[in-house]
């Protein structure tokens, strides 16, 4: 008995502190547990595809055949030597220059439009965002219904004022400036509404400062506003590029690489290697040649807006 009061009397050891940077212990568990259905789909949806492409871009991997062998690096050496492949490169490469620049300046233009009052500023924004939510396959319908060489809106008009039409899709030197046009249309609005953001974000005082110090309007715009977005400029223009350097499907619709394959871009190509001449050891090689021009362009732009910001 005495035993057992002197033992309940003894004060209980006090457990060592911890540090003011030391971590609780299990901290990270419901996080882990949180990500894993994203970490799961990632590894099976993103990282495994990946793995399994590289290992089929070094075997003659084919559609037609059940046992593939491995070829180590035969694929990409006749991807680097393939003169259809860099056409088709250099056709998206083009394609990318012409239209990131009207899909940003022209972004920005319909975002100052909105930010600087017009009466009636939803249907605007309507208007500017809603063709961006069509489908791709409602826009392949409608644009080459326009582009229609007889019956053609396009070509109506024009023939209206006393010109001739154009074979818009079927003419080589016309197809693909007439694609160019049609993505303009259709996904300005995403572009658009980051610059909108972006100019709802600029501090009213440098306007009011500007104001004050008897700016108008056109050296508040050059001097406030256009600075202000060049951050938001920047990382408009890396992600046009990249969406541009990936098209596909309006091209595929409109024209299928045509005429005499004047607008087939790189993904088109690896396409039509893939599951055309089911050879898909060596549309995975172009795949990721591609990739690393890729890879390479955005390392370019990311180097060139830090540089800028310094």
């Amino acid at each position: 008995m005495s035993t057992e009061l002197a033992s309940r009397g003894r004060p209980k050891a006090a457990r060592p502190a911890r540090g003011p940077g030391a971590t609780p212990r299990r901290a990270f568990s419901p996080g882990l547990l949180f990500a894993l259905p994203f970490l799961v789909l990632f590894v099976l949806f993103m990282l495994w595809p990946l793995v399994q492409g590289v290992w089929m871009s070094l075997t003659d991997t084919s559609l037609a055949a059940r046992d593939p062998s491995f070829i180590g690096l035969d694929n990409y050496a006749e991807a680097l030597g393939d003169a259809e492949m860099w056409r088709t490169m250099w056709h998206t490469v083009w394609f990318t220059v012409v239209s990131t620049v009207p899909l940003v300046v022209v972004a920005l233009g319909m975002a100052l439009l909105v930010y600087t009052g017009l009466p009636g500023q939803w249907v605007w924004r309507l208007a500017f965002f809603a063709p961006y939510l069509l489908p791709v396959g409602v826009i392949g319908l409608l644009w080459g219904w326009l582009y229609q060489p007889d019956l053609g809106l396009y070509n109506h008009l024009l023939r209206a004022v006393g010109l001739d039409g154009y074979a818009w899709l079927s003419d080589e030197s016309v197809a693909l400036y007439a694609i160019v046009i049609a993505t303009l249309w259709w996904t300005v609005g995403f572009n658009f509404l980051l610059f909108l953001a972006a100019l709802q974000a600029v501090p009213d005082h440098l306007y009011e400062a500007a104001a004050l110090d008897g700016a108008g309007a056109w050296r508040r715009l050059w001097h406030v506003t256009l600075p202000q977005l060049r951050r938001i400029t920047g990382v408009v223009t890396v992600l046009q590029v990249l969406a541009s350097l990936k098209v596909f499907d309006q091209v595929y619709l409109l024209t299928k690489g045509g005429p005499n394959g004047s607008t087939r871009p790189v993904v088109e190509y690896l396409y039509d290697m893939g599951f055309t001449g089911y050879r898909l050891g060596y549309a995975s090689a172009i795949a990721y040649v591609f990739f690393a021009l890729i890879v390479l362009a955005s390392a370019v732009q990311f180097v060139a807006l830090r540089r800028r910001e310094k």
